[in-house]
């Protein structure tokens, strides 16, 4: 059986995105297939080891700004695609 996560909803900024924050993410069901992160304002680089560790688990990462990152969400769940967001306000 696999024990919950530990799940902390205090992501203030993308500084605090992390493999950890993310494992919500990796538990819904069905599973996502595209994840849209929203940095804020602007488009922030997330560490690597994270996008890394995400698309081994078979869920790509689009990391945007926050009103483009809605945007592609947006679009993503016309299309039908399983897609879900992380959103960080501007």
């Amino acid at each position: 059986p696999r024990s919950a996560p530990s799940v902390s909803p205090q992501v203030g900024s993308y500084r605090d995105i992390s493999h950890e924050s993310l494992s919500l993410f990796r538990l819904l069901e069905p599973r996502i297939e595209i994840l849209v992160l929203g940095t804020g304002d602007r488009v922030e680089r997330l560490h690597p080891a994270v996008l890394k560790q995400m698309r081994e688990c078979g869920i790509a990462v689009e990391v945007q700004d926050t009103p483009n990152a809605c945007a592609t969400f947006n679009f993503l769940t016309s299309e039908k695609r399983m897609a879900a967001a992380g959103l960080i306000p501007p």
